[in-house]
């Protein structure tokens, strides 16, 4: 009575999210759909931060963290997401105050995300990922997965 062990599919939960969100950025920048914006190498990603960000991938990186967190917890907004990328603005010799991140730019991501079909409204609150959206996520997963199984055989 030999029963053959048949795995279960791998979703976003099985990854590291530092490995999905590094794939999916790198799907994103390759895929046609998902536009980089004009002002994205000039914007600040919240009110406390001093510097636009360095890394020429940021916005991809952000994206799909966004997918990532709304693939996670279906219906979260934007008022979650911005509390999620929030920090602290350092006030000199002040006290220092929790700052909310930039609701324009977590909103053009979440725009983006829907025309290509990643992600849509879940009513009147937030968002959800659609089902295409899930199995690209899937299937991204699965990639890291494999890679990570075929690095350690080697």
């Amino acid at each position: 009575m030999s029963e053959e062990f048949e795995p279960r599919a791998i979703t976003v939960r099985d990854i590291a999210p530092a490995d999905f969100i590094a794939a999916y950025a790198e799907h994103l920048k390759n895929s046609d759909k998902f536009e980089l914006p004009a002002w994205a190498d000039l914007v600040k990603t919240a009110v406390f931060k001093e510097l636009a960000p360095y890394g020429d991938d940021w916005y991809y990186i952000r994206a799909a963290s966004i997918a990532r967190k709304i693939y996670l917890r279906p219906g979260t907004g934007v008022g979650a997401l911005q509390k999620w990328y929030g920090g602290t603005y350092r006030r000199g010799t002040r006290t220092e105050h929790f700052r909310k991140a930039n609701s324009g730019l977590i909103r053009v991501i979440l725009q983006g995300l829907e025309e290509m079909r990643v992600v849509e409204k879940a009513g009147a609150h937030g968002r959800k990922v659609t089902r295409v959206g899930q199995q690209d996520l899937d299937r991204i997963a699965g990639g890291v997965a494999r890679a990570q199984v075929e690095d350690d055989d080697e």
